[in-house]
């Protein structure tokens, strides 16, 4: 009898030692997304595995990865007979990622990635560099309303809806030539230092202003495709200007920023954005040439986007100001001649859900790099599938792409197949 009250007595004390240390160390931790469909491995997760205290709800800790490779078989034909056409097969991370967030209380979070993208590509075999992607405070609802949010420092800007959307939910991992180029046009990586304010009403409209750091023009590829490679600057402007998205019609509401909805509800959005630079001025230099240059960057983006059910379609317009038609000022008289660059593409998906989420998928892609001269076009067409084994948390595919460069943008022809494959949670 005595042995059996001294052992309850000390299974009780152990309770409550443990029960007393989950609340000093324990918590919730989360990942599933549990309005998910399920896929062929399970349910996909959230962006990262959350950790949320017990004695601090209102804070928590996200942390994560997400890994892209890549096998491709990449040929080039050239219109020139004089260059050798080349055949090279290649296999590279296209995408590595740390992700961590955290949050301080009811309205504040930083959000931030250490990217080491692109390691392993080309015959070099290069390991790349590691940096520094988003890097933002949110501040969410500040006044209890979704009219008024904030992100402070490295967040993206909306120039366009496939660079807003996270490389983790779009459909092609390399996006188009045309958005990347806009990615550039303003600012860096469309995410140089900025403070920003968005919100949506009802999500029926959405906005976002923002200003901050301009790109430099050593990251902007003038129309033939080439950087300014020796610049100077004289005088540079911050950027500014803003984007507005409307979904008009009840139950057709675009709640999330994705190309992957896994043949789930609807959504039907249109848009406008407008960014500018005011003043660019500086010389650019290369081989005893030296020329000025004085850019007013303007950068005008239309979106359409519409999904039901497995069905999906999204395009985009892209016309930028100002676009430099040959940095090199020995290839053009010693000057540095600006016009205008004009381009759009159009996507689309198809999602079996009932055929284990094997989702085909094609864009089109027209641009005119230069259209005051002859000879800047690119076209490019790809053709792909994906497989959704646990929606964007695994996933592989295939694609094939053919680019079409102009004579004055490389007058040759690109031939790719790719095998594709993603890790993210």
């Amino acid at each position: 009898m005595f042995k059996t009250v001294k052992t309850a007595l000390f299974l009780g004390l152990c309770s409550q030692i443990f029960a007393n240390d989950s609340d000093i160390i324990g918590g919730d931790i989360t990942i599933l997304d549990k309005d998910s469909p399920r896929f062929l491995l399970g349910r996909q997760t959230h962006i990262n595995m959350k950790f949320v205290p017990k004695d601090a709800p209102d804070m928590w800790f996200k942390a994560g990865v997400r890994i892209q490779g890549t096998l491709e078989s990449k040929r080039v034909d050239y219109n020139d007979a004089a260059k050798a056409d080349t055949t090279t097969q290649d296999a590279y991370l296209r995408r590595v990622r740390l992700e961590i967030g955290a949050g301080f209380g009811k309205h504040a979070s930083f959000i931030m990635d250490i990217r080491n993208d692109k390691s392993n590509y080309g015959i070099e075999n290069d390991e790349g560099q590691f940096s520094v992607g988003d890097a933002y405070v949110k501040i969410k609802r500040p006044f209890d309303t979704t009219l008024v949010n904030f992100k402070l420092y490295r967040a993206k800007i909306d120039v366009s809806r496939t660079e807003t959307v996270k490389s983790a939910f779009v459909i092609d991992y390399d996006r188009p030539y045309v958005a990347d180029a806009a990615a550039q046009f303003i600012s860096l990586n469309r995410r140089g230092a900025n403070l920003q304010m968005y919100g949506d009403w009802r999500k029926k409209v959405h906005y976002q202003i923002a200003f901050g750091s301009a790109s430099s023009p050593k990251k902007i590829l003038d129309a033939a495709g080439s950087k300014a490679a020796d610049s100077t600057l004289d005088d540079q402007s911050f950027f500014y200007g803003g984007k507005v998205w409307f979904s008009p019609f009840d139950g057709w509401e675009e709640k999330k920023r994705t190309e992957t909805y896994f043949g789930e509800g609807k959504h039907l959005e249109f848009g406008v954005g407008y960014w500018l630079v005011p003043t660019i001025k500086g010389r650019v230099t290369n081989g005893g040439a030296s020329a000025p240059f004085d850019l007013s960057r303007k950068l005008l983006n239309l979106e359409f986007s519409a999904h039901y059910h497995g069905a999906f379609v999204q395009a985009e317009y892209f016309r930028f100001d100002d676009a430099v038609k040959v940095w090199d000022p020995l290839k053009n008289g010693g000057n540095i001649e600006t016009g205008t660059s004009e381009g759009w593409y159009v996507t689309g998906e198809y999602v079996f859900s009932d055929f284990y989420y094997i989702a085909p998928f094609f864009r089109y892609e027209s641009w005119n790099r230069f259209k005051e001269a002859d000879g800047y076009d690119l076209t490019s067409t790809v053709l792909g599938v994906n497989w959704y084994l646990r929606g964007n948390s695994v996933k592989v595919g295939a694609n094939y792409q053919r680019d079409d460069f102009g004579p004055e943008t490389g007058d040759r022809k690109v031939d790719y197949f790719r095998i594709t494959s993603q890790w993210f949670f």
